[in-house]
């Protein structure tokens, strides 16, 4: 076949987006304001939670979640040892300190029977990771911590669910991402969920400098030359309205952006089931996989080649591939702050060292997907 060239992740945007950027743009209301209010009211309601506040990154809706939930030097946070490294940096950020769990390499997601090794009387939050658009298992979580407040880390997950409940409902706080490579997307930006109207009220002022009240409720008020009080010390976390803008328009194609991705991997599922050292993704039925990346692991006892070599194979066809993500114990400066071996997390080195994402998006044709099959099959 003629060589193709295919990205390992592409936003779909065009002139729907384009033409909802002009509103405020024209109107002049650039920070957060009706657009972002309208981007929060259809994000909760697709995701059958009460509250969605809109922020600047998935970084920042976690941070905020945990100042939310008061976490501060001397408690313990418990994060998945195979995850982007920003899911750690927050607990840092608090003065709290992070306990490393371990993952099960078939989901890449959190091990509830390691998770149980590593909760002590200071654990005051659990971080459960929905890695690449697969919830992680909540039911097993809470039934190891039932006390124990879960932030779901959902910056892949937008539109997933678990035994028909969507992600951002599933524990205290969801947190979720529209960077370029997740299903839908803002450019940067993210959201925090919550059914607890205090915290979600706590959010609203932390991300606003502590503010009592928003800039648009303070311009649109009797007396917007007032200044608001500010009862906390918080931060510059909104989103603008070219922001939510865009994100209206994403989150009406996030159902149909799934739906093609799930074929599509159904596709890849059935045409690679046949190469013996390629394992696939599986998931029971009680999952919605939001399929933000279709990731791989190679087993290397029988494959042509190492991992890095048939990603290096696939790169020279044309054909984008990443690892899955990094194992946060296994990056130097965890490694030296916890004295971390590389080997106390096995299930999560295994995943850093033999997980391979390909290509599943929706700028992606058929004659891209029969190029990706034909080329695995012909290393």
């Amino acid at each position: 076949m003629e060589k193709r060239i295919i990205q390992i992740s592409q936003p779909v945007t065009g002139e729907e987006e384009w033409q909802a950027v002009k509103e405020p743009l024209m109107s002049g209301w650039l920070t957060s304001g009706p657009k972002v209010r309208e981007f929060e009211g259809l994000f909760a309601q697709r995701h059958e939670v009460k509250h969605a506040i809109a922020v600047t990154s998935a970084t920042t809706a976690l941070h905020l979640s945990l100042v939310a939930l008061g976490i501060g030097p001397g408690d313990e946070v418990i994060v998945p040892a195979f995850t982007w490294v920003s899911t750690a940096n927050v607990v840092l950020y608090q003065g709290a300190e992070v306990v490393f769990c371990d993952i099960d390499p078939s989901t890449f997601n959190i091990d509830p029977d390691d998770l149980k090794n590593r909760i002590t009387p200071r654990t005051k939050a659990i971080m459960a990771v929905h890695l690449f658009g697969l919830c992680a298992d909540i039911d097993a979580i809470k039934a190891v911590a039932p006390a124990i407040p879960i932030v779901e880390d959902g910056a892949c997950a937008a539109g997933a669910a678990y035994k028909g409940i969507p992600a951002g409902g599933l524990g205290e706080l969801g947190c979720f991402s529209f960077h370029p490579r997740k299903s839908v997307t803002t450019g940067e930006g993210g959201m925090v969920t919550t059914n607890d109207d205090a915290l979600a009220e706590k959010v609203v002022m932390l991300r606003n400098h502590g503010a009592s009240i928003s800039e648009e409720q303070r311009h649109h008020g009797p007396k917007p030359f007032i200044l608001p009080d500010f009862d906390i010390m918080g931060y510059n976390y909104r989103m603008t309205d070219l922001q939510g803008a865009v994100g209206v328009v994403q989150l009406g194609k996030l159902d149909k952006f799934i739906e093609e991705r799930d074929g599509w991997a159904k596709f890849y599922k059935q045409k690679l089931a046949a190469i013996d050292w390629l394992k696939l993704p599986e998931f029971s039925s009680n999952y919605l996989h939001g399929w933000q990346s279709f990731v791989t692991s190679v087993d290397e006892s029988n494959s042509p080649y190492s991992r890095n070599e048939i990603m290096e194979k696939l790169q020279e066809k044309g054909i984008s591939t990443r690892p899955g993500t990094h194992a946060v114990h296994m990056l130097k400066f965890y490694g030296r702050k916890y004295n971390i071996k590389v080997s106390d997390f096995p299930g999560a080195r295994h995943a850093n060292d033999y997980s391979m994402a390909i290509p599943l998006h929706n700028r992606m044709v058929s004659e891209d997907y029969d190029y990706i099959v034909n080329s695995i099959y012909s290393l």
